[in-house]
């Protein structure tokens, strides 16, 4: 029998700290109930449903941070974190499976079938697919989104108190208006992703294109060029 193994990202679409990810294998007998995609959950549901993820599922959390996004562009930086998540979480599986009377056939790769949210799959030792809304579809892809969001944003959290100004802890690095302007008046904190562009709409659609990487369209044009 194989188990079924979540996986998800968040903060892809930042311009600011590490892009995370989750990886979750849930017990028979977890109340998936308190689960869904990590974005339709209100904060207290999402914190109450992490609590309960980590006391009793086997579960791993992967960053990588914005200089390898910059370098590596924002897609494989995503499929990187997943690969990390499942790594710490495979770590686990043989005492965690133990525990919970799971006879294991194997190595975690062996006893392990994967289902990322989205277009790619990440390169992990299992048999793994992809698939566009798995986070709405599947109780451990529900449960990754939702290791990898609580996890990212308590490390916004503390860089809201590293880099006071830039509202971190607010909007997480999203491209909101107040961190569009604070970035555009005083320039980068070390954790923005340089190689975002958040230029006005006007100037983008004038066809100007600054200098920057432009490995794929995830990864657009230098932001502080």
């Amino acid at each position: 029998m194989k188990w079924e193994c979540g996986l998800d990202e968040a903060g892809r679409g930042c311009i600011a700290g590490p892009v995370a990810a989750g990886c979750v294998v849930l017990p028979a007998d977890f109340p998936v109930g308190m689960l869904d995609d990590s974005k339709k959950l209100s904060k207290k549901a999402r914190e109450a449903a992490y609590a309960e993820i980590v006391a009793r599922a086997c579960w791993g959390f992967g960053i990588v941070d914005n200089k390898k996004i910059d370098e590596i562009n924002i897609l494989q930086a995503s499929l990187l974190a997943m690969k990390i998540a499942y790594e710490k979480m495979a770590e686990k599986f043989p005492k965690w499976a133990e525990a919970n009377g799971m006879q294991i056939c194997g190595d975690a790769g062996s006893c392990l079938s994967a289902v990322v949210d989205g277009n790619f799959v990440a390169d992990i030792p299992c048999e793994v697919r992809c698939e566009p809304k798995a986070d709405g579809n599947y109780p451990s892809v529900m449960a990754a989104s939702i290791i990898a969001k609580v996890g990212r944003d308590a490390l916004m959290d503390e860089f809201d108190a590293v880099y006071p100004g830039y509202g971190y802890a607010k909007h997480k690095g999203y491209p909101t208006k107040s961190h569009l302007e604070i970035c555009r008046s005083v320039g980068p904190s070390p954790i923005q992703r340089l190689s975002f562009d958040i230029r006005p709409k006007s100037e983008k659609a004038s066809g100007k294109k600054k200098p920057g990487r432009r490995d794929d369209d995830s990864l657009l044009p230098g932001l502080f060029d």
